[in-house]
């Protein structure tokens, strides 16, 4: 076996370490992620410059590349909160969030990767805390939630724009009272519900009370009327009409004119 030229190990090593500064210098960012230079013998995290985007890059080997999601990201917690009136409330929520792109670097230099336990999780707390204790548990079962999460979202996101994070939306899945403030709520507002409905029926009946009384004066007014205008010798026209009438039927034989008490014709028939 012939002897390798001595030249031949220089070269080896030579490639050996090639490939191992090629591997520690190339770095593959995947979709939806980007990465933050920090330049070793330079000044450290790169944020003057907009982070790495997705694909193959070549770094040098002293350099280190940190690797951040972008897309937008869920957070669900389950927060015990008090009401305003010191009872426990519990609340289910999620926040959609994502770093804010071109301060990448900042949120690295300041924050860190683990960002998320660091301030969104505390804010979106604080936030859910503040805002829950301005509500009672009636409002908070009821009618407030769509309130409290805008307040939520509201405070957390105020908090946020200052930490480099973007905070797309927060939704309150659930709240969860104790069984026995539930119970008693859930009494009251069907109480509230009979009551309403009752309190319908008596304006129901009362309308119909007052129609009858309004077509009962009517016809009683118009009664009156009529009467004041049948004077005597209304009557007897009317009277005399019925006559002519009467005496034109075939059942009428014998008619006498003037006999009533009244003066109004008196009619005699055989049938």
């Amino acid at each position: 076996m012939e002897k390798l030229p001595k030249i031949a190990f220089p070269i080896i090593i030579a490639v050996i370490i090639g490939i191992i500064l090629i591997a520690k210098s190339a770095v593959t960012i995947d979709s939806g992620e980007a990465g933050v230079l920090f330049e070793t013998f330079g000044d450290g995290v790169v944020t003057d410059e907009p982070p790495m985007g997705e694909g193959f890059h070549i770094v040098a080997p002293w350099n280190k590349v940190f690797i951040y999601e972008v897309r937008q990201q869920e957070l669900f917690e389950k927060m015990k909160v008090l009401s305003s009136n010191g009872l426990e409330i519990q609340i289910d929520a999620s926040a959609w969030y994502e770093p804010v792109y071109d301060e990448l670097g900042n949120l690295h230099q300041s924050l860190g990767q683990n960002y998320l336990q660091r301030v969104i999780q505390p804010a979106i707390r604080s936030a859910a805390r503040s805002v829950v204790g301005r509500y009672t548990p009636e409002q908070l079962y009821s009618s407030k939630r769509d309130a409290i999460q805008d307040e939520i979202f509201a405070e957390t996101k105020k908090i946020l724009e200052k930490q480099y994070v973007q905070l797309n939306e927060v939704l309150v899945r659930d709240v969860t009272l104790p069984n026995t403030i539930k119970e008693a709520i859930e009494r009251k507002l069907r109480q509230e519900q009979e009551s309403l409905e009752y309190e319908f029926r008596l304006v129901t009946a009362a309308k119909e009370a007052e129609k009858v009384i309004i077509e009962a004066q009517g016809k009683a007014d118009a009664n009156k009327i009529l009467s004041a205008s049948l004077t005597d010798k209304i009557l007897q026209d009317k009277g005399i009409e019925a006559t002519v009438k009467l005496s034109e039927s075939p059942n009428s034989k014998v008619i006498v004119i003037g006999s009533g008490d009244s003066g109004m014709p008196i009619i005699l028939g055989n049938q």
